[in-house]
């Protein structure tokens, strides 16, 4: 039956899957230089901090056993089985991040009653995002820089300077957009990671015992032995698994056998092997613990090590960054941050996005961490909280999510998860006890962004209420149309305005002090919704209200940038022709003044005036033509 194929639907169907796998491989490529950088390089200063003041251990083969043990379980339990294994699947529409997860639980849920919580824990773990943002660049590239002191400890003194230009020059070059460089992550995060192997099979090869810290027991026994102590190490420990959340926040970017491939087939087994070396290289000469990991390379190997660390710390910064523009997008379109200017770096790819006031905000809070702080290794304290208290609040949400469906393995899916989340929380607690450390700044910094967050969401929220309840309902308008018909200009007008269902007062005043009304006037409302996109037969709904009023409601996801032209333009597939030369934009301004009214404290008042007087105007985020703009102000108190 073979020879009765037919050779042409053959050759199809081989084509077919040698393009899905070269497109998969280019994806895993991908994924390795934007998804692991962060994880990749904390083989740099991980190791040491187990050993080192504050809450290090005493260095001898037990402690040094067991450490490597809680190291390799840790990123199994925490990164291969939570966010590999079962975080990947909790994707809102293809899109990850605490904001999307968020949303997603939000919708699933049919308990409104755990709507607020929810939405708290989703603008918490992205404001603690942010704290993460400055603590990454700050720790990574100073660690990598730091190896120069191995090769010539003369250079002490420019260590700070190295790593501020480089920090500078990665902060200032982020408005071209990483299309460019993107091309060159990929190989060399390759190299890298096949570095990290080589350099700890080389050591494993001269001491095989260490092998035996892969036995669980040996963990059991370090808490035994150092108690209370060997919890406080926790701390350290956890940051072999930063950079985990990043796993779940690219997912959209990359897909989730992409970066699974990634983990399982180079990444794992590369920082398994690096550890495992440092490991046996201090087992054998307790000195090297100063600096374990460029300690693994030979004397000739120094220099190109830490010019390829150096370049792996940026890469890993670069994603950090990138991740933030994402989330300041995300937090924007759904409300919880004041509309700021967002740049596209990349006609090919809309996920490239540069938000320049995030970005310089994100360097001055890391150039600050790098002048307080002054070496890796007192960034450490500060660095875990952010990330483990995000982990934590990522755990609990996907257990609320996953209670929400139905499916025969659900109890045992929850049973794990609550294991999981015990690991995560026994790493928080560990964590917070460094807060007179260093961990006090990320926290001040999420508590900071979360207050700017819920105040101008809040804010909003309250703005809306009280110019609804002043606005004219649809019905009693158009009552009022037919018993006093105005006089018709001609041309269209196109009313922005926030609610779907009532009319707009700048509408409502037109009508009111000129009794004229444009030939065609169309009411342009766009609705966010808690996908990350929509398609675009399903863009834009066109409601006919009057003779020559009509009603237009296009919905955009959180992920997407709305287009007032192109909206209008989706509509003439309702017959609702489109004339740019003849159409006017009217949008309404909204002023608000502080009051004493009761509710919401005077101090979140003042504040959110102050964001809503520096937010982007409304016109130029809805992409507006300015040239046939009129805005119309008016004032409402608060």
């Amino acid at each position: 039956m073979a020879e009765d194929r037919d050779p042409a639907c053959q050759s199809t169907v081989h084509v077919g899957a040698s393009v899905e796998g070269a497109s998969r491989r280019a994806l895993t490529i991908g994924a390795l230089g934007v998804v692991f950088g962060d994880i990749g390089t904390s083989p740099l200063y991980a190791f040491k901090q187990c050993f080192t003041a504050p809450h290090g251990v005493a260095l001898n083969e037990a402690n040094i056993m067991g450490i490597l043990s809680l190291i390799f379980w840790s990123l199994m339990v925490v990164i291969s089985i939570k966010y590999v294994a079962i975080m990947l699947r909790a994707d809102n529409r293809g899109e990850g991040g605490v904001l999307a997860l968020s949303t997603l639980v939000g919708s699933a849920t049919r308990n409104w009653k755990l709507w607020a919580p929810v939405s708290t824990v989703g603008v918490l773990g992205a404001a603690l995002f942010f704290g993460d943002g400055m603590l990454t660049p700050a720790i990574s590239v100073l660690s990598a820089v730091e190896g120069v002191t191995i090769a010539a400890p003369a250079l002490q003194s420019s260590v700070i300077p190295v790593t501020l230009g480089i920090l500078t020059a990665l902060f200032a070059a982020q408005s071209k957009g990483t299309d460019k460089v993107g091309r060159v992550f990929g190989p060399i995060i390759i190299a890298w990671f096949l570095s990290l192997g080589a350099l700890g099979m080389a050591r494993i090869i001269e001491a095989p015992k260490i092998l035996g810290a892969l036995n669980p027991l040996h963990a059991v026994r370090f808490f035994a032995d150092n108690g209370v102590h060997g919890f406080l190490v926790l701390s350290a420990v956890f940051l072999v698994a930063t950079g985990g959340e990043a796993l779940y926040a690219d997912v959209g970017h990359f897909g989730r056998i992409p970066i699974r491939n990634a983990w399982v087939y180079l990444v794992l087994p590369a920082l398994t092997l690096n550890y495992l070396g440092q490991g046996a290289l201090v087992l054998h000469d307790p000195d090297a613990i100063r600096s374990p990991f460029y300690l693994l390379a030979a004397p000739w190997m120094l220099v190109p090590l830490i010019l390829l660390a150096t370049a792996a710390t940026i890469i890993a910064s670069q994603a950090v960054i990138s991740g933030v523009f994402s989330v300041a997008s995300q937090a924007m379109n759904l409300g919880y941050l004041p509309r700021l200017r967002v740049l596209h770096s990349s006609a090919a790819s809309m996920g490239q996005i540069y938000v320049p006031a995030a970005n310089w905000f994100i360097f001055g809070g890391t150039v600050a961490l790098v002048l307080g702080f002054r070496s890796s290794d007192a960034l450490a304290s500060a660095y875990g909280i952010a990330v483990s208290a995000t982990m934590l609040l990522a755990g609990l949400l996907v257990i609320q999510w996953h209670s929400t469906k139905k499916s025969r393995y659900r109890v045992a899916l929850l049973a794990l998860l609550g294991l999981v989340t015990c690991v995560d929380l026994a790493f928080f607690c560990a964590n917070i006890s460094r807060a007179l450390d260093g961990g006090w700044v990320p926290i001040s910094t999420a508590l900071l962004i979360y207050g700017i967050m819920s105040t101008w969401s809040d804010g909003r929220r309250q703005l809306n209420w009280v110019v609804a309840r002043e606005q004219v309902p649809a019905s009693e308008f158009l009552k009022s149309l037919v018993e006093s018909p105005p006089g018709r200009a001609a041309g269209t007008a196109v009313y922005l305005t926030n609610e779907a269902t009532s009319i707009p007062r700048a509408l409502v005043q037109q009508l009111r002090f000129h009794r004229q009304l444009h030939e065609r006037v169309v009411i342009l409302t766009f609705a966010r919704v808690e996908s990350p996109r929509i398609s675009t037969d399903e863009r834009v709904r066109v409601e006919t209200l009057a003779d020559g009023l009509y009603r237009v409601t296009a919905r955009y996801g959180f992920m997407e940038q709305p287009d007032t032209v192109s909206a209008l333009r989706l509509a003439e597939r309702y017959d609702l022709e489109y004339r740019a030369n003849e159409t006017v934009y009217v949008v309404g301004r909204t002023t608000p003044l502080v009051t004493h009214r009761q509710g919401t404290s005077m101090w979140r008042k003042r504040l959110y005036v102050l964001l809503a007087r520096n937010t982007r105007v409304g016109y130029e985020y809805f992409n507006v033509p300015a040239h046939r703009l009129l805005e119309i102000g008016s004032r409402v108190e608060l």
